[in-house]
């Protein structure tokens, strides 16, 4: 049985679930997986080229068939961000998430090219301003979300957001189950946008060994790298992030500190050297356990949900 809320409409949806874009691994066989499932995927623009972007999103396009949801990730710190963004426009990509930047100026060329925008913003001041300018609906992520985050926790984004604003809110951040799907919707949210659980997909394409470390990580294993230079990083205590945290809280500068970081996220993700690298994941860690299919993900956090909103009206 399909849902019924802003996002589901806005994006022809079964479910308000909105893949979040990895860099590296967000391609159009998990984005069309997700289509399958009833939700949303979304083809990560970092670490691909254009060609290998164009490859993802007809790719999908293939799967899928014409006029099916699924969106790619723009990444405004790229270097490539305007030929990536004439891409999305040319191959007419039904929805774009936009992050990491002013995503405003991009507003109008996506709207005349038929492809309906979703930036991801930090703030209520941010929220009014792409709200004003004309973005379709927003992404609200809190601190607990893995790779680049923000610095408020996904309940205070919701609690300062959710009142101010008309177009629909995406919450995200460290949502891993039903019960996170079903506590965003009932505070008003019209939507979830969830990365860490679907890095344990069987088409997430996630090194295996990336794939294990998360499944035994620990609650406390979740690590924020780049706090003091407020370019802040979350992903799964080890020796690298271990090493980086005593350089940086003891000083070190920031180009130490950077080249310390460089191809780490690839190094873990791609290579499988959980070591060295950095395996980028939220804060929601310890029910993570199994590698399942899209589809059978889905039909958990659905299930889950589902439960979740029904007993809720037992308890007033």
């Amino acid at each position: 049985m399909s849902w019924n809320t802003p996002l589901t409409k806005l994006l022809s949806i079964d479910y308000p679930i909105i893949q979040g874009a990895m860099a590296y691994i967000s391609d159009g066989v998990l984005a069309a997986a997700m289509n399958h499932a009833g939700c949303a995927g979304v083809i990560g623009a970092g670490g691909f080229t254009v060609d290998e972007i164009r490859d993802h999103i007809r790719q999908a396009k293939d799967i899928l068939g014409p006029g099916k949801a699924f969106g790619v990730n723009l990444m405004l710190q790229m270097h490539n961000k305007d030929d990536v963004a004439q891409l999305i426009c040319d191959e007419k990509v039904p929805f774009v998430t936009i992050g990491a930047g002013n995503p405003v100026p991009y507003f109008a060329p996506f709207h005349q090219a038929g492809v309906k925008c979703i930036p991801v913003v930090p703030n209520v001041k941010l929220a009014h301003r792409v709200q004003e300018a004309g973005a379709d609906a927003l992404v609200v992520e809190g601190m607990e979300a893995g790779g680049h985050d923000g610095k408020i926790t996904l309940m205070a984004l919701l609690e300062n957001v959710l009142p101010e604003i008309e177009i629909p809110v995406v919450a995200a951040g460290g949502i891993v189950d039903g019960r996170g799907i079903a506590a965003a919707l009932m505070m008003g949210a019209s939507g979830v946008q969830m990365g860490t659980r679907f890095l344990l997909a069987k088409e997430c394409k996630l090194h295996p060994n990336a794939k294990k470390a998360i499944m035994e990580a620990k609650d406390t294993d979740s690590v924020v790298t780049g706090f003091t230079t407020r370019d802040t990083v979350r992903g799964l205590r080890n020796p690298f992030s271990e090493k980086y945290l005593k350089l940086e809280y003891s000083g070190a500068p920031q180009e130490t500190l950077t080249a310390l970081a460089a191809g780490t996220n690839k190094l873990a993700a791609i290579d499988g050297d959980t070591e060295n690298g950095f395996v980028l994941a939220g804060m929601s860690l310890t029910h993570l356990t199994q590698e399942q299919p899209v589809q059978e993900i889905v039909d958990d956090l659905v299930s889950e949900a589902e439960k979740r909103l029904h007993n809720a009206s037992h308890l007033i």
